[in-house]
């Protein structure tokens, strides 16, 4: 990355095309498991090893896999971390060259809701209408 500049999202290992496509049209605030910016997760981290590294780097995961928001020890570091998440696709299995588009169209919402909602623990879902807040599950 170049100097003086940091990145914003973190694409989770199954959302790996998009974060190395996003990177290939010149973006430069986006990491990946295996991105040289980010040694500390390598390619085939765990879930549970990545997220408080991305959390405390205030990361925006890019993401398809749900059940790091339902699975309890991932939903524990969920939110005693503040990972802030977006779901991309929603329940369609997008590829890479799908999942590019749609973060395309709707990056400006994403990061207006980024800022509405400030902090983590936050989830969000990205689908061709637009950008929707989830709710997550507690422990309670």
């Amino acid at each position: 990355m170049p100097s003086g500049q940091s990145a914003v999202y973190f694409a989770d290992e199954n959302a790996l095309g998009l974060g190395k496509l996003l990177e290939r049209t010149g973006r430069t605030d986006v990491v990946y498991p295996g991105h040289p910016s980010l040694p500390e997760v390598p390619l085939g981290c765990p879930d549970l090893d990545w997220m408080p590294v991305v959390a405390l780097q205030g990361l925006i995961v890019l993401t398809r896999d749900r059940r790091i928001r339902t699975r309890p020890a991932e939903l524990e570091i969920y939110l005693a971390q503040g990972i802030r998440a977006v779901w991309l696709g929603g329940k369609r299995d997008l590829g890479p060259r799908d999942q590019l588009a749609l973060f395309i169209k709707h990056e400006e919402r994403l990061q207006r809701q980024a800022v509405k909602l400030g902090g983590g623990p936050w989830a969000l879902i990205m689908t061709a209408t637009g950008v929707r807040e989830l709710s997550l599950r507690s422990l309670d």
